[in-house]
């Protein structure tokens, strides 16, 4: 309760690091913050052409199938890699003013979730316009199942960015994590193309719940199962309480290692 009442009373530190974090992203660009939407629709458009002309694949409207699956993975994958580094660039502040050391990867995981929120737009727009169409009912599922993402993203980003500073190579051995990462989850298949023997070792993956939930939501227009949602919010909140612990224990000598 103490980290949390920690964390509200630097509010403020909170937000104007996700402002400039925002702000900055896309700094110089000419189109500025329109790559945030322009981007995912790029990516759309390369998925498609790829697996709907070179490898095509039998599941219908599959650029969509995958659509919304990707825009919520490269989120946690983002979360998870470039959080690693939110420490150890902000290592003058670590060494000279005292703040709760959360604010960091706080502030950087909701950066990258304002991100994910926009990038929805789009694929609303994309869903809409392709005559797939929405639920209302299963969109009454999304602000859970996108909370239930955020609280994983967190953990993973606390949990890197704290080893990162005692293990500067762990940063360069993430991208190749969150690849192998992305082939363990179902994002660009589905469940049922996992042999039976496998499947258990893919439920311990904490985003195949997520990548579930969010398809079933937003391609099925449905509710996702009681069972889906319970075994992202359980194994959510384990991470969660795993990467707090982890981040505090090893957050006391940040500034002597940096």
């Amino acid at each position: 309760m103490k980290l949390f009442k920690e964390l509200y009373d630097y509010r403020e530190m909170i937000f104007s690091l996700v402002k400039r974090d925002l702000n900055g992203k896309y700094k110089g660009s000419v189109l500025g913050f329109f790559w945030t939407f322009l981007n995912p629709l790029l990516q759309l458009a390369v998925y498609t052409m790829v697996f709907s002309v070179i490898m095509k694949s039998n599941i219908e409207d599959f650029y969509l199938y995958l659509f919304v699956a990707l825009v919520p993975w490269i989120f946690f994958s983002t979360s998870v890699s470039g959080g690693a580094s939110c420490i150890w660039a902000q290592q003058d502040l670590v060494k000279k003013i005292y703040f709760p050391r959360e604010v960091l990867p706080v502030s950087f995981v909701t950066s990258q979730f304002v991100n994910m929120l926009l990038s929805f737009l789009v694929v609303l727009v994309v869903l809409v316009l392709s005559g797939k169409g929405l639920s209302g009912y299963a969109l009454l599922f999304l602000p859970v199942i996108m909370l239930i993402e955020y609280l994983l993203a967190l953990a993973m980003a606390m949990i890197t960015s704290a080893l990162t500073v005692y293990l500067r190579d762990l940063e360069y051995l993430l991208g190749i994590i969150t690849m192998a990462w992305q082939f363990l989850t179902p994002v660009m298949y589905s469940m049922d193309m996992v042999p039976e023997k496998l499947r258990p070792i893919f439920n311990i993956n904490p985003m195949t719940p997520v990548i579930t939930a969010y398809r079933d939501i937003l391609y099925y227009k449905k509710a996702p199962e009681m069972e889906t949602l319970l075994h992202a919010v359980t194994l959510g909140l384990a991470l969660l309480v795993a990467g707090i612990i982890i981040f505090s224990r090893l957050k006391r000598h940040f500034a002597e290692e940096m």
